[in-house]
């Protein structure tokens, strides 16, 4: 076996991250961001393939306890407003329908910046006894809010076009919280998939979902330094059973408020899947939710007698068969563009494996495999081509997920010492909080809270919940005033 690597420059993505990103959409054709309303956008076919193929993954991690459901767009006003918590959270953010036609409405119509007061008046019919609990669906929907911050496509959006939303009702809040931990456990399993990594914390009691008991969040640490959030998993317990008196009756044959969660992940885990794999050759796709995991290309000279131009083609032609009734989706691409132009295009839109077979190969009954993750090439023979496509395909997909993984472990900051910070240490967690995660001890005094957000020029994420893979105590003191604190993330966030 030989193998070389291969090397061109074409996008700058280190500190160009903003500049790249936009760009990478355009050239890999996953977004047009040209449609006349800001913070809206378009998918080109292969974006939304994108998009298909990983919210299939999450279908199918979903459907194992979950009914998916479609709850209607428009919510009214009075329905909307009924939990106050809730809707001081997004009331800044609502589109509202206030007209149809020319005729004004008796009630005005939001459309939906979150589906809890739609669904639940509907889960109060549907609730009746301790037989219809526990009750788990989830939707995947639009979604709409009047984002005034600087909308940034698949980040942060007016309409949110992938926005799975699941919601549960449970007899107690025991099985509430089990619920969460099953909610943690189905999160997992899809981020690990797309080899995103991630934190998870418990978010401060001031940074909660608007009604909820605590929020739960993944996550992922992105190449500018900020995290985004990916993930929130949140236990509203029964406040909104109590606003939308939603009740069972139980098997002594009193009513019982129900307890409920909800736990939603927008497409900004394509976002994720976009800016973390991605290099200065455009997108570098995981094969699992890849929409073309191998793309075969003859290597042929036209005109001349003796390119073998026929038999190259029918070779490839073989290999691309094969791959298929393999089950594996790949593409031939036989038109008449130069290998050059070929090997770009293919490069940035992220396909894991490129096979090229020429007439050289043919006489060697062989092939050559470059791999996208670190455009290795190696030479294959043609009878070895599916066993070796499927077992490269493993090893590009382990290799993304470790290197994403070891960016974000070498980019947690620990604070070394446990008495309150002095201005120049400050300074320096600033600095680290600008290219990373801040890791520290905080009270749980909001005060406190917001003090550091103030010093650091970031936010708070939370405690982490994964203290079995921290490198440090989980108690000490408070940075800012010294008394008893948690360990929490800090940074700079979308």
């Amino acid at each position: 076996m030989q193998t070389k690597t291969e090397s061109k420059t074409t996008l700058p993505k280190e500190g160009h991250f903003s500049e790249w990103y936009n760009e990478i959409l355009k050239r890999a054709e996953i977004l047009d961001i040209r449609y006349p309303v800001k913070g809206v956008y378009v998918w080109y076919p292969y974006g939304f393939k994108l998009r298909n193929l990983i919210y299939t993954t999450l279908r199918t991690f979903m459907d194992k306890e979950h009914e998916e459901v479609l709850f209607p767009m428009l919510i009214p006003k009075d329905e909307l407003m009924k939990e106050e918590e809730h809707i001081k959270g997004f009331e800044e953010e609502v589109f509202w329908v206030t007209k149809g036609g020319t005729t004004e409405l008796d009630i005005p119509l939001a459309l939906r910046p979150t589906s809890e007061t739609a669904i639940y008046p509907v889960f109060k019919v549907w609730i009746r006894s301790h037989r219809d609990l526990p009750l788990r669906v989830y939707q995947i929907v639009n979604t709409f809010r009047y984002e005034t911050k600087h909308t940034r496509p698949l980040i942060r959006l007016r309409e949110i076009t992938s926005f799975k939303e699941a919601h549960t009702a449970h007899a107690n809040l025991a099985d509430a919280e089990e619920q969460v931990k099953i909610a943690i456990a189905l999160y997992r399993k899809f981020f690990d998939l797309l080899d995103v990594p991630y934190i998870i914390t418990r978010r401060p009691d001031w940074d909660k979902f608007p009604g909820a008991a605590y929020t739960l969040a993944f996550d992922t640490l992105m190449p500018d330094g900020r995290t985004m959030q990916i993930g929130t998993i949140h236990l509203l317990g029964e406040s909104f059973a109590r606003t939308f008196d939603i009740k069972y009756e139980d098997n002594a044959g009193s009513l019982q408020y129900v307890n409920q969660t909800c736990y939603g992940i927008s497409e900004r885990c394509v976002a994720a899947v976009i800016s973390i794999h991605g290099d200065e050759h455009g997108l570098v796709l995981p094969p699992e939710v890849s929409p073309i995991q191998v793309v075969i290309v003859p290597i042929v000279f036209s005109g001349k007698a003796e390119s073998g131009e026929g038999e190259v083609k029918k070779a490839c032609a073989a290999v691309y068969e094969d791959l298929e009734t393999a089950g594996i989706r790949a593409f031939l691409d036989d038109s008449e563009e130069r290998p050059g132009a070929k090997y770009y295009r293919w490069e940035m839109k992220g396909v894991p494996l490129r096979i090229e077979i020429g007439p050289r190969d043919l006489r060697n009954n062989s092939c050559e495999f470059v791999r996208r993750d670190n455009f290795q090439r190696v030479h294959v023979p043609l009878h070895d081509a599916v066993p070796e496509v499927k077992r490269t395909l493993e090893e590009v997909q382990s290799s993304i997920h470790g290197r994403a993984k070891e960016a974000l472990v070498a980019n947690i900051h620990e604070r070394v010492g446990s008495d309150a910070g002095t201005v120049e240490e400050m300074r320096a967690l600033k600095n680290k909080a600008e290219h990373g995660i801040v890791s520290l001890f905080l009270c749980d005094s909001a005060r406190c809270g917001k003090d550091l957000e103030e010093h650091l020029d970031a936010s708070v994420l939370g405690e982490p919940l994964h203290e079995a893979e921290m490198r440090d105590k989980s108690e000490g003191k408070c940075i800012i005033c010294s008394r008893k604190a948690r360990r929490v993330y800090v940074a700079r966030t979308y």
